[in-house]
């Protein structure tokens, strides 16, 4: 149990960094955390220190490329309603 809430500070904690680096404090940062570990391991692989399974320099990444389009996903969106 301790490990699982050790886990998911720690992606609330990567997905709010690699939303200040992407552009946008996310509030979905746990999740965008999650992905983005992912995005960054497929892209990366495990480079650098490691936290509760994460790989802590490429999940960085892998957020901030996931939160950089999201951005300009919802920002087309946004603009194509006006």
């Amino acid at each position: 149990m301790l490990g699982f809430l050790v886990s998911l500070i720690v992606a609330i904690v990567i997905g709010l960094i690699g939303g200040a680096i992407g552009g946008h404090g996310a509030p979905g940062s746990m999740i965008i955390g999650f992905i983005g570990a992912w995005i960054g391991h497929g892209l990366f692989g495990t480079w650098g220190p490691d936290i509760a399974g994460f790989a802590i320099f490429p999940a960085i990444i892998g957020a901030a490329i996931l939160v950089f389009i999201l951005n300009l996903i919802f920002r087309g969106r946004m603009g194509s309603q006006a």
